[in-house]
């Protein structure tokens, strides 16, 4: 994952933010990658989509609910009585 490498035109998914850097995880292998953040576009935030070095909300939105899919498809049901 310490390779350094510059955005193409796969999407790749924002892992982690950091000062100066941003892990990615390409969509087209899920390979994880560290770029530079400045490679980034303005606003992105963790979790969002990046396509040919801009935001792609409607990846973003459809990855998300993608997502919360399959929490809810995991999610156990508490039994009639139980509080946490």
């Amino acid at each position: 994952m310490g390779v350094l490498l510059a955005l193409g035109t796969s999407p790749v998914r924002v892992e982690v933010l950091e000062d100066t850097r941003a892990q990615v995880v390409r969509a087209d292998g899920g390979q994880a990658c560290r770029v530079e953040r400045w490679r980034l576009p303005p606003g992105v935030r963790e979790g969002d989509v990046v396509v040919d070095g801009r935001l792609d909300p409607e990846r973003t939105e459809a990855l998300r609910q993608e997502v919360a899919r399959k929490r809810a498809a995991l999610a156990v049901p508490l039994p009639p009585g139980l509080q946490l």
